[in-house]
């Protein structure tokens, strides 16, 4: 209140002053709730047409051009999950600043007059590490998440309470943009518990989130008696085409009758795992459906609008019946209307001009595009140093913890990266090293030369071996995203989970180092002493900075950061061959660029930028 008001409110006591203000203001903010089968905001019916985008995996300086776009699209909505993991990476350490500053999110959404969809899950999959639950949460034998586990329901509630100290201010019962709130996310594809469902909703109310509550899953019977609350309005989740739309409301409808109907997540493309192929989807057959909906007064939520890219340890991974582990690629393209460098795409115009078509039909009209599309850059090849191998940098990177069993990565407090386990072999021994099990893939040297690796997706844990006396036995095992999706979920500890035989003898009395990777920039050069993973040096001098994508084929599967940003993984498995590099990450002048990499013979390798991402599979 300001201190020249000189209104009836400056004659009441403060405390009463303040309830009276509050009520004027509650009673002055948007209205928005369900009415039938209608969405209403302001007592009028409202459409949402929103599309998903992630504020982890798009740089914070270019969330306004994205929300600019969207709205030049067509859409009126943004929906976002919150990401626990980056949020809380150690217990009760928040982080909700810079790229995790989902306030100024939802705000700078508001101010390019769009609405947000929040969905604090706190469980979210979304394709990120552990379906975006912190790693931490693994440290505590037997912890079962998504479960009425009272130590899991402890942490969930802390974080949601936390959560809405950030935002429960900016949803619309406050006069705020956020119009609804996701309560967990497809809990009918993991489980039937519908005390836990209740205990959720019951935590959302508890932390401060008093707007509109849904809940989403698959458009089937089975899902939606798994993960929906009578209670709350619920939504369908879907891919393909109009018939896969059709049929997912008519399942929609026999469960729910009555209420909204709304596409939760209309899958306008999918997402890649490496070693597979990559997805697209026509763009017609998007635009389709999307008319579809909007003649239906079907409301609809683009999953992606903008995928982005899933930079550092960000990704997750997969199962399958026939595959034991998929992990996720770097890229999260997303086949969207926005592609990973935030340029129009034909899905996008198509989409355009199916949402035009529809409000000219009532007076309306689009916002002209802005700025159309950002133009990438190529960037001429350059070469690398060898500045040290992995194993020679380790007294740069980790000291070694005595261990007398190979434990799990979060054992010793890590969340992401790789970590080595190190024995000493007393006696010369020939025959099968068994590692049980290596999560995701073991690098395994002797005397610091590479004898061989072992890869989960492939179902690998024995390998051949001749050893020495005295011989150094390492075992180099990298995290390649923790499975987020199903069952499994509680079981996704990293390292060597449980043991490591040697000729049918377990071995025992390790050295242990954990290599989670945040400080790399300040590497030292050493002495080549192994054959192993190596880091190399190099860099690129600009006359402006701009968007570029860099060329990782011919250099095995590593990481690379760009001016201490770490850009995520690359693998010559494919299908993707390229990572994003944003420009607002790049600099006028000289930019530096080091990478790990699996692959010993790539001293004579080169990066060059490309002015477009590469997706093939060898």
């Amino acid at each position: 209140m300001s201190k020249s008001f000189k209104g009836p409110l400056a004659r009441v006591g403060g405390a009463l002053a303040a309830l009276i203000l509050s009520m004027t203001l509650a009673q002055a903010a948007p209205s928005f709730k369900v009415e039938g089968s209608q969405f209403m905001l302001d007592g009028k019916p409202f459409q949402i047409r929103s599309g998903e985008m992630h504020y982890p995996r798009v740089p914070k300086e270019l969330w306004r051009d994205r929300f600019r776009k969207a709205r030049a699209m067509g859409l009126n909505t943004i929906t976002t999950y919150a990401f626990w993991s980056q949020h809380e990476p150690e217990p009760g350490r928040w982080d909700f600043k810079g790229q995790n500053d989902l306030r100024a999110y939802i705000k700078t959404a508001a101010e390019e007059g769009l609405k947000v969809i929040l969905r604090p899950g706190p469980y979210v999959c979304a394709e990120v590490d552990f379906g975006g639950f912190p790693a931490w949460l693994l440290r505590t034998p037997g912890l079962r998440v998504r479960s009425m586990d009272s130590r899991y329901m402890a942490a969930s509630a802390r974080f949601l309470k936390r959560l809405a100290q950030e935002v429960g201010d900016l949803q619309v019962t406050r006069g705020g943009p956020i119009l609804m709130l996701q309560v967990e996310n497809e809990y009918g594809s993991y489980g039937q518990d519908h005390d836990y469902m209740q205990a959720m909703f019951k935590q959302m109310r508890d932390a401060g989130f008093d707007a509109q509550l849904f809940t989403s899953d698959g458009g089937a019977e089975r899902l939606f008696e798994g993960g929906t609350l009578g209670h709350l309005p619920a939504v369908v989740n879907f891919g393909g085409g109009k018939a896969d739309a059709q049929a997912s409301f008519v399942a929609l409808q026999a469960w729910r009758p009555s209420g909204p109907r709304m596409a939760g997540e209309y899958w306008a493309g999918w997402f890649d795992h490496w070693g597979e192929k990559h997805h697209t989807q026509a763009p017609e057959e998007a635009a389709a459906t999307v008319e579809w909906m909007l003649k239906e007064k079907i409301s609809f939520n683009l999953y992606m609008f903008h995928g982005g890219t899933s930079f550092g340890w960000l990704p997750g991974a997969n199962y399958s019946a026939k595959e034991p582990y998929q992990p996720d690629t770097t890229s999260y393209d997303y086949d969207a209307a926005l592609d990973e460098a935030g340029r129009l795409t034909p899905k996008y115009r198509l989409i355009r001009e199916r949402i035009a078509s529809h409000l000219a039909a009532r007076g309306e009209s689009l916002p002209p595009l802005v700025g159309d599309s950002p133009s990438t850059q190529a960037i001429a090849p350059f070469a690398f140093q060898r500045l040290t191998g992995l194993l020679d940098a380790l007294p740069q990177l980790s000291q070694p913890i005595a261990s007398r069993f190979p434990r799990s990565m979060e054992h010793y407090g890590q969340g992401y990266g790789l970590i080595l386990y190190r024995k000493k072999i007393e006696q010369a021994v020939k025959g099968t090293l068994v590692i049980d099990e290596a999560r995701d893939i073991a690098t395994v040297l002797v005397n610091g030369q590479l004898v061989g690796t072992l890869e989960r997706r492939l179902g690998q844990r024995e390998l051949a071996v001749d050893l020495p006396a005295g011989a150094t036995l390492d075992i180099l095992v990298e995290n390649l995203g923790r499975i987020g999706f199903g069952a499994k979920l509680d079981a996704e500890h990293k390292g060597i989970t449980r043991s490591v035989k040697l000729a049918g003898q377990e071995l025992l009395d390790w050295n242990v180092f954990t290599l989670p990777l945040s400080e790399v920039q300040g590497l030292k050069a050493a002495t080549p002493s192994s054959s192993g993973p190596a880091f190399f040096k190099g860099g690129f001098t600009l006359d402006k900075a701009g968007d570029s994508f860099l060329d990782t084929r011919g250099w095995g599967r590593g990481q690379v950061w760009v001016n201490g940003h770490l850009l995520g993984r690359y693998w010559q498995i494919g299908p993707q061959q390229s990572l994003y590099l944003p420009g607002v990450w790049l600099r006028k002048g000289h930019n530096e660029v080091l990478v790990l990499s699996d692959r010993p013979g790539v001293n004579e390798a080169t990066l060059q930028g490309l002015t477009d991402p590469v997706f093939e599979t060898p």
